[in-house]
């Protein structure tokens, strides 16, 4: 494994631009997200900068796909509440969205526990994401190696589903990111692993799916996918870990994480992210 200043010279490029370009230019990240998220995901983009629509309605795929193109902005979709229509709904708005050469993320909430799931996830994966985030579990699932989840949440640790990412990775050419305690993100040949982060992230629910938001952001920067991708998720957990240092609980967990994802600077994010190549 490389040397942490070495990954960063490969890299070339500062984490903390990620940061400096997304609050610089405020891009407009669409998000066909869940009933559970949206207000965590709404409020964590707000304070790191962007700009977020909630807007699943298929009457408003073609506007929001041509203004995504027209100022460089991002798609995320979450299958988290997803139902017939929702699912409808999001096939044809990557199809625009595909069109109009908008960038997009993929969060297969819940994959592996149900049939469902399986083929909102599989059928949305086939339409190539430019990047698809999930945990361990749900990585595994849709790689269709044998493992599954309880419910939303994983059962498995990150490395284990490292395999499958970069299957999944080669075979659809997309970037993988697996969450967890320790993060891997891959292009199938490419790994870099980002450290950082705390347990008590588990419960707050649809961080996540935050995050997925946040990932969505940064692939409006000039930084490539695997490099803005890594580096989101180095300042996630960096956001995270101020939080804990300064709550009670996952109640004033979840207020601290808005507060640090809007503080947070771009010299803290250079001084503290912790990011490796295997």
């Amino acid at each position: 494994m490389l040397a942490e200043g070495v990954i960063k010279q490969l890299l070339n490029t500062k984490p903390g631009d990620v940061l400096n370009q997304i609050r610089k230019n405020s891009p407009l990240i669409w998000n066909i997200s869940n009933f559970v998220s949206m207000d965590i995901a709404a409020n964590a983009l707000l304070a790191f900068g962007a700009s977020p629509a909630m807007a699943h309605a298929i009457e408003e795929a073609e506007s929001f796909s041509q203004i995504c193109k027209a100022i460089n902005g991002a798609l995320t979709i979450n299958i988290g509440t997803f139902d017939k229509y929702w699912q409808e709904c999001a096939m044809k708005i990557v199809l625009k969205a595909n069109k109009a050469q908008v960038p997009w993320v993929l969060d297969p909430v819940g994959a592996g526990a149900s049939e469902f799931r399986n083929k909102n996830a599989t059928e949305l994966l086939k339409l190539k994401p430019t990047v698809l985030r999930g945990n361990a579990s749900e990585i595994i699932s849709i790689s269709d190696s044998q493992g599954g989840g309880k419910g939303v949440d994983s059962t498995a640790e990150s490395n284990e589903a490292l395999d499958a990412a970069k299957s999944l990775a080669i075979k659809y050419q997309i970037v993988v990111a697996v969450t967890g305690e320790v993060d891997y993100v891959t292009d199938g040949s490419k790994t870099l692993v980002v450290h950082g982060g705390n347990i008590m992230m588990t419960k707050v629910t649809a961080t996540g799916c935050a995050l997925t938001c946040l990932i969505g952001a940064g692939l409006t920067t000039d930084q490539d996918t695997i490099k803005s991708t890594a580096n989101i998720l180095g300042i996630y957990g960096l956001a995270a870990d101020m939080a804990f240092k300064d709550c009670n609980g996952p109640g004033s967990l979840k207020t601290r994480l808005m507060d640090s994802l809007y503080n947070i600077t771009p010299d803290y994010v250079d001084e503290k992210i912790k990011i490796s190549q295997l």
